[in-house]
């Protein structure tokens, strides 16, 4: 199953993360929301405390005032299976594509049983071989961020999969939030589609639109970024996220440069311009009064629309030195027989 969608347009996914704060309230209206801006799918994450983590796991940045560890905030973000089949029932409704990030065998096993269409590995779980072992087994495709790997790490997990026959495509990802421009990386997209020969794109924490266009322009396939209601809404992506009305503006810029892309312009062909050069294209006229036998030079020369009235404008060369036979007005269009 090939990972994208049609027409020659990028897949474009909308992560929500952690957005919804642990409330299925907050993560419904996320769905509405983002099912009005043209995006194909709406990406989770799906944390089980219990499973993935333990009290030992420190902060990736202390930004919680209620958490008192990152165990605890797992458990706060946590939804139950039935939960998940209804988020998931919910993106079936209005049209979204449902796309999960797993962090543990267990968020599989639910992921399975939810109904699952791809699976996203986030940068932290590239070289998590249990997992990936896990993945490939139910034979979903796997969207592959590449955020904290080198290319010898990406070669033996890219090994793992092909020997596993797991279709897969591959993300362009800085782990860094938000990300700078100079860290973009957007020079790898390429890289990767070399390397690898797969589908390529972009997974972007920038909170910028400019990232994705771009990407875009270098031939992503699939765009990924995250998404917030607003930039100061507390939590750990916040910063990093795209609003919903970016979004909406983001999609319609990708999907315009990927029409533009698809119908390259063939600079030879001017048939359709002709009837615009008619009218804007210009004839040489004279700027003054001129007598009978008076020798042309360059200062006497004018061009003037519209083209077809007199000699054009691109020969003016040619009549410099030439004789007049007849008296000339100002303004006057220059044509062949009105010269020696």
């Amino acid at each position: 199953m090939k990972i994208g969608a049609s027409n020659n347009q990028p897949y474009i996914i909308a992560e929500i993360g952690q957005a919804h704060e642990g409330s299925l309230g907050i993560l419904y209206s996320y769905i509405d929301a983002l099912a009005k801006t043209g995006v194909d799918a709406i990406k989770f994450q799906m944390h089980i405390a219990e499973a993935e983590s333990s009290v030992h796991e420190p902060f990736r940045v202390k930004f919680s005032l209620e958490d008192k560890t990152r165990f605890d905030y797992w458990k706060r973000m946590g939804f139950s299976l039935e939960q998940w089949k209804g988020i998931k029932e919910h993106c079936d409704e209005v049209g979204l594509d449902f796309i999960c990030s797993p962090f543990s065998n267990l968020a599989v096993e639910w992921l399975e049983e939810i109904g699952v269409k791809y699976y996203k590995i986030g940068s932290g779980e590239v070289n998590n071989f249990l997992i990936l072992e896990k993945i490939a087994q139910t034979g979903k495709p796997v969207i592959l961020s590449s955020g904290m790997s080198s290319y010898v790490e990406l070669d033996e997990t890219i090994s793992f999969l092909k020997r596993r026959n797991v279709d897969f495509s591959i993300l362009q990802c800085t782990t860094a939030y938000p990300t700078e421009p100079e860290q973009y990386g957007l020079n790898v997209i390429q890289e990767l589609y070399k390397r690898y020969n797969v589908p390529v794109g972009f997974s972007d924490h920038s909170a910028k639109k400019e990232a994705c266009i771009a990407a875009t322009t270098l031939g992503a396939s699939i765009l990924e970024f995250h998404v917030v209601f607003d930039r100061e809404l507390f939590g750990p992506d916040s910063k990093a996220s795209l609003t919903i009305a970016e979004t909406k503006e983001l999609v319609q810029s990708v999907r315009n440069i990927a029409t533009a892309i698809a119908n390259p312009i063939d600079k030879n062909d001017i048939e359709e311009l002709k009837p615009l050069k008619q009218i804007f294209e210009k004839s040489l006229a004279i700027n003054k009064d001129l007598p009978k036998n008076h020798i042309l030079k360059f200062e006497d020369l004018e061009a003037k629309k519209p083209k077809g009235f007199g000699i054009l404008a691109s020969r003016y060369k040619e009549v410099l030195g030439k004789t007049l036979k007849t008296d000339m007005k100002q303004w006057d269009f220059l044509n062949e027989e009105d010269l020696v």
